[in-house]
């Protein structure tokens, strides 16, 4: 597949437009690829609720793991599914809501100039094969449309906020995804 942005959005992504975001300071291109990992509840995959959490929408007493994440406000421009679907939450021309206290070649606040996108998944669980394939044609696109944005800036969470978060996790294969990156390019 290949993807195609229009003003800062996937034209083939289903738009699920997330509250939770806001500018970029001094109108800053994105210059860093974040890759997460999401399941909820933990480990469990499917049901709508990352969605639902992404969009303030979930009901915190349908799973009690939900207590745990109560009123927490979060988003990423893009999450890709175990099926390989991509939903976009955030315009990649505004700053989502998904690195945290963050850090990257000693420059802080890294959702200023990244775009998050989370895998379902968790550090442990293989990621699907349709997930690779989507991450590697989004990345493409977006290697594309914002030159600042490089090979050497595609970092997972645990390299901008170590110590603090673990994913994508042990699970995510690098190599095969910078391999299906470079038939692309």
């Amino acid at each position: 597949m290949t993807y195609t942005l229009e003003q800062g959005w996937l034209r083939e992504a289903r738009r699920v437009p997330s509250p939770n975001f806001g500018s970029r300071p001094d109108a800053c291109d994105p210059q860093l690829l974040v890759i997460h990992n999401i399941s909820l509840p933990p480990g469990c995959y499917g049901g709508g609720y990352i969605e639902r959490f992404f969009t303030n929408r979930l009901d915190w007493d349908e799973h009690p793991y939900f207590d745990e994440i109560r009123g927490v406000e979060v988003s990423a421009h893009l999450l890709i599914q175990r099926s390989g679907e991509v939903l976009q939450f955030v315009s990649f021309d505004e700053r989502a809501w998904h690195a945290g206290e963050s850090c990257f070649e000693s420059r802080a606040n890294c959702n200023d100039f990244s775009i998050g996108i989370e895998l379902e998944g968790t550090d442990h669980d293989p990621y699907t094969d349709t997930q690779y394939v989507a991450l590697a044609a989004v990345t493409k696109a977006l290697l594309t449309a914002y030159p600042q944005m490089s090979a050497n800036k595609l970092v997972g969470h645990s390299d901008i906020a170590p110590g603090r978060k673990t994913d994508p996790g042990p699970a995510f294969d690098w190599h095969g995804y910078r391999a299906q990156l470079l038939l692309l390019l």
